[in-house]
């Protein structure tokens, strides 16, 4: 493949990314060409070396992504993160999707739990309605609400931390994917 059929099929994996990002990156592939070809190397070679267009594109949105994700820690940028790192390979499906699944599971639990303590004296308030109040339930109730406040400030605590471990957790299988850790 030539210089102007791979800039062609990298621009086409890119449109996600905004023209500037898109023009910037063909910019640095243009002048990969340039240098490749300043050392005697062919476009053939210059591409074949570079690798293939469609899995660079791969890496770039999966880094993309992950910077959203550092910048602005939505639901959201955390999906596409997440989807992004999965797209760089079908091992990935099982390596990130499992954990992140696992992680959904108990932040969803946690949280459940701590509404459900926390709403518990409403469950007394029903009892008054249909007539089988006793003393013990408020009591019981109310130290329910009690510990499901302690529960969600830790979920609090606990979701931030799970997030910013789940986010590093994605960059180190990002670097793997696109060639190993390197010694910085």
């Amino acid at each position: 493949m030539n210089k102007e059929q791979f800039l062609k099929q990298l621009n086409a994996s890119l449109t996600r990314l905004s023209l500037e990002e898109r023009e910037d990156i063909l910019q640095d592939y243009e002048e990969y060409f340039e240098i490749g070809m300043e050392e005697g190397k062919s476009e053939q070679e210059i591409s074949k070396s570079l690798g293939n267009p469609k899995q660079i594109s791969k890496e770039l949105m999966a880094t993309y992504h992950l910077g959203q994700v550092e910048q602005t820690t939505s639901a959201s940028n955390v999906m596409r993160a997440v989807w992004a790192v999965i797209g760089l390979g079908f091992f990935n499906l099982v390596i990130v999707l499992g954990p992140f699944i696992a992680l959904i599971g108990v932040v969803i639990a946690g949280w459940a739990t701590a509404i459900a303590f926390i709403l518990a004296p409403f469950g007394v308030l029903f009892n008054l309605v249909i007539g089988t109040f006793q003393l013990f339930d408020l009591f019981f109730a109310l130290g329910l609400c009690g510990i499901g406040i302690f529960i969600a400030m830790g979920m609090f605590v606990a979701t931030s931390a799970l997030t910013k471990g789940f986010i590093r957790y994605l960059k180190f299988n990002a670097s793997l994917v696109k060639g190993g850790l390197k010694n910085d």
